[in-house]
C-alpha cells in the first residue's frame, strides 16, 4: 500500500471536501469499482446501491450537517455522483445489510503509562485486492482544531488524532441486530470524534450519540499534557457500551467484550479474534515499548506463533474472503502525529515508518 499525503486546511466543509475529492479522484474511482465488485460478491444487488448510498448521505446529514456538506464536496471534487460517496462511507453498513462477516480483521492495543501519553498500536486489515493506495489528511476545523487522519479514498475517516489530545483507533464488529437500513456510517462517527472532541468523556458522548446500523469499536485515547486515559466504545444497532482499561491495558480485536452486546455476537466461536485478543494481552511488555518500531515487534506474529496479529492473505480463497494487514499505525498524542508503516508489521524496519 502507498499512502498519499494531503493538507486541506480550509475550515469550510464543502470546500475541504472538494479539495480532498479532487486530489484523490483517481483513488475514489478505484474504490467505487472495488466496492461495487465486493458488494456483488457478498450478495448486494447492484440496483440497490444508489438508494443505499443516498440513505447514507441522509443519515450523515441528520447527525452531522458539516460532514454531509463534506461528502457533497467530495462528490464535487471527484466528479462522482453524491450517492457513490455515500456508498463508500457506508461500506460497512451496506455489508451489514446482507450479513457479510469476515474471519480476519484489525487488532488494537493501548497501554497507559504512569506518566505521559497513551502508547498505542493497531493493524488495519482489509481485502488484499482493494485499492493499493490510501491517504492521510490534515485539516483545521471551523473551531480551530487541527485533525490528522488515515482513511480510504472517499471516506470521511478511520484512524487519527487531533491537537486537543484525542485519538481514535478503529475495529469492525458484527452484531445480530445490524443491517436494518442505513444508519450513521461508522467511518463518519470516527471522524466526528476527531473534529469535535476535546477530551475522552466528550469523545465517548459523541460516539454514543450516533444511531448506527453496523457495528464497530472505536478505541478512544486522550492525553491532557499530564495524565492519559482510554476507553473502547462498542457500537451496534443493538446498543452501545464502554469498555475501560484493566491495569493500564486496553485491547480489542473483532468480537464484543461487553457481556450484553456479546449476546448478539456474530463472530464464530472458532474466529481468530479470540486468540488474537489473548495474545495482545500476553504481549503487553513489547506493546508498551517506547518506540513505535520496537512496539511493532509485539504484533509481528502469525498463526504459527499463536494467532495472526500480522495478517497475510490466503491466495486459495476468493477475493472477498481474503484479508491482509495493509497498514500498521500508532498515535503519538504528545507530539500530535500519526505513525504508519505501509504493510504488515513483519515487514517493518525502523526506516520504513513514516510520520504525519
Amino acid at each position: 500500500m502507498t499512502v498519499r499525503r494531503l493538507i486541506a486546511d480550509t475550515p469550510d466543509p464543502r470546500a475541504r471536501g472538494k479539495l480532498v475529492g479532487a486530489a484523490g479522484a483517481d483513488g475514489i474511482a478505484l474504490n467505487v469499482r472495488f466496492y461495487r465488485r465486493l458488494f456483488e460478491a457478498v450478495g448486494v444487488r447492484p440496483a440497490d446501491l444508489p438508494e443505499l448510498g443516498a440513505a447514507s448521505v441522509d443519515a450523515i446529514d441528520r447527525w452531522s450537517p458539516d460532514l454531509g456538506e463534506e461528502v457533497r464536496g467530495l462528490a464535487d471534487g471527484s466528479g462522482r455522483p453524491t450517492w457513490e460517496l455515500g456508498m463508500l462511507n457506508a461500506r460497512t453498513e451496506i455489508l451489514a445489510t446482507v450479513g457479510a462477516t469476515g474471519e480476519g480483521e484489525c487488532s488494537t492495543s493501548v497501554v497507559l503509562p504512569e506518566r505521559g501519553a497513551p502508547i498505542t498500536l493497531q493493524t488495519w486489515d482489509w481485502h488484499d485486492e482493494s485499492n493499493p493506495d490510501a491517504q492521510v489528511v490534515r485539516h483545521v476545523t471551523a473551531d480551530g482544531v487541527e485533525v490528522r487522519y488515515f482513511a480510504e479514498f472517499g471516506m470521511l475517516g478511520k484512524i487519527g488524532l487531533n491537537d486537543a489530545g484525542v485519538g481514535v483507533h478503529f475495529n469492525i464488529l458484527n452484531h445480530a441486530a445490524d443491517g436494518d437500513g442505513i444508519g450513521v456510517p461508522v467511518h463518519a462517527v470516527a471522524r466526528e470524534v476527531l473534529d469535535r472532541a476535546r477530551g475522552l468523556d466528550e469523545a465517548i458522548a459523541i460516539a454514543r450519540s450516533a444511531r448506527v446500523s453496523a457495528s464497530t469499536v472505536l478505541t478512544l485515547v486522550a492525553h491532557d499534557g499530564g495524565g492519559s486515559d482510554a476507553a473502547c466504545v462498542e457500537l451496534s444497532a443493538g446498543g452501545s457500551a464502554v469498555i475501560r482499561p484493566e491495569d493500564g491495558l486496553l485491547t480489542h480485536t473483532n468480537h464484543f467484550l461487553d457481556p450484553e452486546l456479546a449476546r448478539g455476537e456474530m463472530a464464530r466461536a472458532t474466529s481468530d479474534s479470540y486468540p488474537r485478543l489473548d495474545l495482545l494481552g500476553r504481549n503487553r511488555e513489547r506493546l508498551a515499548a517506547d518506540t513505535v518500531p520496537e512496539r511493532a515487534l509485539g504484533i509481528a506474529v502469525h498463526s504459527e506463533d499463536g494467532a495472526p496479529l500480522c495478517c497475510h492473505a490466503d491466495p486459495d480463497l476468493p477475493f472477498h474472503k481474503r484479508w491482509q494487514t495493509l497498514l500498521t499505525a500508532a498515535l503519538d498524542l504528545e507530539a500530535g502525529v500519526l505513525w504508519f508503516h505501509e504493510g504488515t508489521p513483519c515487514t517493518a524496519a525502523p526506516a520504513s515508518w513514516q510520520v504525519f
